[in-house]
């Protein structure tokens, strides 16, 4: 997931993010869900593998776009040596209890000729678009082509003993909302999922106002009434760190917003591209401001940015948010 978000991000700053998420089905939220399946080592032979994912967390509300399965393949240098020829790889949904497995696909691997370790990604948007309940079940197996018989998975490198957490088989699902997502239902949602921490959220949430209510009263008596600077587009610093947010805002861990400041005063400047209202509220102003308050400085263009995080239910969700970062002010 981090190396989609550092994909993502730097498309973003090439301008180029949307063609991304095209490529990607169109998704704008990408959610992974971590195989909650354990190897069977009581017996001496792994044939069959399982691997469960529990995907109650998808929104029926999102539109479901796309559906990956991806398995690492990590292949023992030792047996990397000994083994030759052709392998079937084969992937069977095991949805309906008591039901056989279903041949979801079926690829040829070439152990010699292949590199020792790689990621094996399985098209599953089918089944997924199928499924009737919180919990998605694969089954897995390697077939020699020569002896068509199931080999033992350790020895082309899917086993799963002593894997890094980020080497463990995912389930990664991409949908698409056409609601704009608001960053501060997430962190409600991850408040409320911690029993415990809803009433120190809040606490801190205060405390972290009262701190910027502060600075705002400073910042506005260094420039002082006097100052009447044009509307303009101005610095904001947004670190999620001193947010308190870093426990669960994985990347990036800051960003440049930047804010609309400044007057909206008579003339009105072309680059401000103001509305014809704007003009005329300004107008009036001008000529009796008691009677007509300036227009305001506000946004006109704003970008979005993506943020790699962790849901309410643990999982590592990559979603690109609207309107986060201000790229030009005008009066409105």
């Amino acid at each position: 997931m981090m190396a989609i978000y550092r994909t993502y991000s730097a498309a973003e700053k090439l301008g180029i993010n949307a063609s991304l998420f095209r490529a990607t089905k169109s998704a704008n939220t990408i959610t992974s869900f971590v195989d909650r399946a354990e190897d069977d080592l009581l017996h001496s032979h792994l044939r069959r593998q399982k691997y469960l994912f529990d995907v109650a967390t998808l929104s029926d509300k999102e539109q479901l776009v796309g559906a990956e399965l991806r398995l690492l393949r990590k292949t023992p240098e030792e047996f990397r040596n000994t083994l030759s020829g052709l392998y079937d790889i084969k992937l069977y949904s095991c949805l309906t209890e008591g039901q056989p497995p279903k041949l979801l696909h079926s690829r040829t691997l070439d152990i010699y000729h292949s590199n020792a370790q790689g990621w094996e990604v399985f098209d599953v948007w089918d089944i997924l678009k199928l499924l009737h309940s919180a919990q998605l079940c694969f089954e897995f197996k390697v077939t020699s082509r020569t002896s068509e018989r199931d080999i033992d998975l350790r020895q082309v490198g899917f086993g799963r003993k002593g894997r890094e957490p980020q080497e463990r088989a995912l389930l990664v699902v991409f949908t698409r909302t056409q609601k704009r997502e608001n960053l501060f239902s997430e962190m409600k949602e991850k408040i409320k999922s911690s029993e415990d921490s809803d009433e120190e959220g809040r606490r801190q949430f205060k405390a972290r106002r009262k701190r910027g209510t502060a600075f705002s009263n400073r910042h506005g008596k260094r420039h002082g009434k006097k100052s009447k600077p044009r509307c303009s587009k101005k610095p904001l610093h947004v670190n999620f760190k001193e947010l308190g947010w870093d426990d669960w805002i994985i990347a990036p861990l800051d960003y440049e917003a930047y804010h609309c400041e400044g007057v909206c005063d008579f003339p009105l400047r072309s680059h401000l591209e103001p509305t014809n209202h704007a003009i005329i509220q300004t107008l009036m102003n001008s000529m009796d401001p008691n009677s007509t308050p300036p227009s305001c400085c506000v946004p006109t263009k704003l970008s979005p940015i993506s943020i790699l995080y962790i849901d309410a239910g643990n999982n590592v969700v990559y979603k690109q948010y609207e309107d986060m970062v201000v790229e030009s002010c005008g009066c409105r």
